[in-house]
């Protein structure tokens, strides 16, 4: 028998409800994660991946709602589980978390050694005894100089790729099958970006974890990660695997987005027109009004998703019947 993904988020709708009305922040989010791979989710800031990454953490604000599908993890609906379950058995042990800016994740008040080993106090598994070793030995591992020392030290005597190492082995610390990264270099220079990410690669296939990565950079994405999904306006457009999808981008949002990288382009360049708000979203597709190749009835109805090659989909209407 196949063994379940890691996480398989199929048809994610999430509406929140505002002064000015209901936003559907997420409309139509499908995809898959599996066992041992990298999963790297693309788009504009403002598409949702916030709103995604907060509703497979289970931790929405409260005028957010959840209005169909389902987000499995190793085959349990995370949606059907209560928030004291998910407290206890799956944020911060099954699933890790690594969060955008170094600078604020760890408190400054603290030593880094109280910060981690407090998580560790309430997640690690019975298999860890010693918290402190298996620390000291984590932070060894994520090439932090003088371990043993960096515990009784403070997170602003650290610089910020040594405070992304920090709270990279704070989400391997209760030994996840799944790290759920927030556009975690982001905050660092071209260099320590790049360290960050070997880094990461090495941990996955050390550790056998499998990695949701969140980002709006190409560049990583095409560096790190297995397969993609790209998402616009609160919806996934394209999925499958990266090499495939920056070769043979199928969905016209794709391709305008490789168009403005810098290494795909010999002039600055940038996609007319602007995201829809999801207080008015268009009945149909929603890129339709920036879509150079867009059809009389891509406004008037949603497409669907088709295939356009082995695991890789596509959710547009000029790919319908074709086959492809």
């Amino acid at each position: 028998m196949t063994a379940p993904p890691v996480l398989d988020v199929a048809d994610l709708r999430v509406s929140i409800r505002g002064d000015e009305g209901i936003a559907k922040i997420l409309d139509h989010i499908s995809f898959r994660l599996e066992r041992g791979r990298i999963l790297g989710i693309v788009g504009e800031s403002g598409c949702g991946k916030s709103t995604l990454i907060k509703s497979v953490l289970g931790i929405l604000s409260s005028g957010a709602r959840i209005e169909r599908g389902e987000i499995r993890f190793e085959g349990e609906n995370l949606l059907a589980m209560g928030d004291k379950r998910l407290n206890r058995e799956i944020r911060g042990s099954r699933i890790g978390f690594i969060p955008q800016d170094p600078y604020l994740a760890l408190n400054p008040v603290f030593t880094v050694g109280a910060q981690l080993l407090e998580i560790m106090r309430w997640h690690a598994p019975k298999s860890v005894r010693n918290h402190r070793e298996h620390l000291i030995a984590l932070l060894r591992r994520v090439q932090l100089p003088d371990p043993e020392a960096a515990l009784d030290r403070y997170p602003h005597q650290f610089s910020g790729g040594q405070r992304q190492r920090l709270v990279i082995a704070g989400a391997l610390a209760c030994a996840p099958t799944l790290i759920v990264a927030d556009e975690p270099t982001t905050a660092l220079d071209v260099t320590t970006q790049g360290q960050i990410l070997v880094l990461l690669r090495e941990l996955v296939e050390e550790f056998g974890l499998s990695m949701l990565f969140v980002t709006h950079d190409l560049g990583v994405v095409a560096e790190l990660c297995d397969d993609l999904c790209v998402i616009y306006a609160g919806q996934s457009v394209e999925t499958g695997p990266t090499v495939q999808v920056l070769r043979e981008p199928a969905h016209p949002y794709t391709r305008a987005l490789l168009a403005c990288h810098p290494d795909r382009s010999e002039h600055f360049t940038g996609i007319p027109g602007l995201v829809p708000s999801p207080l008015k979203a268009p009945p149909g597709c929603r890129f339709a009004p920036r879509c150079t190749s867009a059809r009389p009835a891509c406004p008037e109805r949603p497409p669907h998703y088709v295939a356009a090659g082995q695991g890789h989909a596509v959710d547009c209407i000029l790919h319908e019947g074709s086959g492809a």
